[in-house]
């Protein structure tokens, strides 16, 4: 056979398997956009030896954790530090929001050991202050207010600690914020995320006013109970909107705030439009601070619970928090 006709069998054989592959969809499939590079000052350390004590207590335990949940880039330096934020109520949540790695879907059932295993961490871990979080639950008829008030309770019996909450915002329904508030927690945060503009992208389900109602209802029902909330940057929204949020926080005397960077979980959630430099962070920071909050920390690595113990105890020393 001459090379001219091999070179032409080959051709056709290799025309014939891109055929095949075409008409089975297996190639010209549409490609995910490239992963964006990170800018320098988003590097984060690797997992260390470290953190394997906090994470044979949350594994011994069967606790679920935010850090771990919601892919928190701070994990490894909190949990070497033996400090985790105990996400309660389950691993799926019933809010499909479009920013949130955590699992959506068909939830289980409450455990009633839950608060004492999150006591036993607390205890185990050596924790003086303690945050608990949840997924949202709109399943059930109090939203798991119930279940928050067992769980600060339990902590406090057993460690004497601190407690912070996050909240979800329970549908509204102030019977469930009062029972959380009836437990006195140190610090009642619930997040507003993002601008009201973009809601229907970043928290599907949610209502703005809804969660800054959450929040007056707590300065009414227990004006010493500092509250708390936080958003996060890089969605598309406006500089003069994240303002005009932070002025609704201050209507409803929200006093601590938080102001982080929004990085991507993983291809399943929105897109970073923009990130942000600290030096526009610490810019921000200053504006608000400027509108009255006790304390703000604005940085790209900030996120709800990330120092929260020094942050709320700096509250009363006058400091202010600068957090890259």
């Amino acid at each position: 056979m001459t090379r001219g006709r091999k070179r032409t069998r080959k051709r056709t054989l290799l025309q014939t398997i891109i055929h095949i592959m075409q008409s089975l969809n297996i190639i010209n499939q549409p490609q995910p956009p490239p992963k964006r590079r990170l800018p320098k000052w988003l590097k984060r350390p690797m997992p260390s030896r470290e953190m394997a004590f906090t994470s044979g207590v949350v594994e011994d335990l069967n606790l679920e954790t935010v850090c771990e949940s919601a892919k928190c880039p701070n994990r490894t330096e909190c949990w070497a530090q033996k400090t985790a934020t105990f996400m309660i109520l389950g691993n799926v949540c019933t809010r499909p929001c479009g920013f949130c790695s955590i699992p959506k879907g068909k939830t289980g059932a409450v455990l009633p050991d839950e608060p004492q295993r999150v006591a036993e961490a607390a205890e185990r871990l050596g924790l003086e202050y303690v945050v608990i979080t949840c997924v949202t639950r709109d399943d059930l008829p109090d939203g798991g207010a119930e279940h928050f008030f067992q769980c600060i309770q339990a902590v406090r019996e057993r460690t004497g600690a601190q407690v912070e909450v996050l909240t979800s915002d329970f549908r509204g329904n102030r019977d469930s914020i009062s029972r959380v508030i009836e437990a006195k927690p140190d610090v009642f945060n619930h997040n507003m995320e993002s601008v009201p503009r973009l809601y229907h992208r970043v928290r599907r389900n949610a209502v703005y006013q809804r969660s800054l109602d959450l929040l007056h209802q707590v300065k009414q029902e227990s004006p010493e109970t500092p509250t708390k909330s936080g958003l996060m940057l890089g969605l598309g929204e406006t500089m003069e909107e994240v303002l005009e949020v932070c002025a609704d926080l201050r209507t409803v005397g929200c006093d601590l705030l938080t102001i982080g960077q929004y990085l991507q979980p993983s291809a399943d959630q929105l897109p970073v439009e923009r990130f942000i430099p600290p030096e526009e962070f610490d810019e921000l920071g200053e504006q608000c601070r400027s509108l009255g909050f006790s304390m703000v920390a604005s940085g790209p690595f900030v996120r709800s619970s990330y120092h929260a113990g020094e942050m709320a105890g700096e509250v009363s020393s006058g400091f202010t928090v600068h957090s890259r």
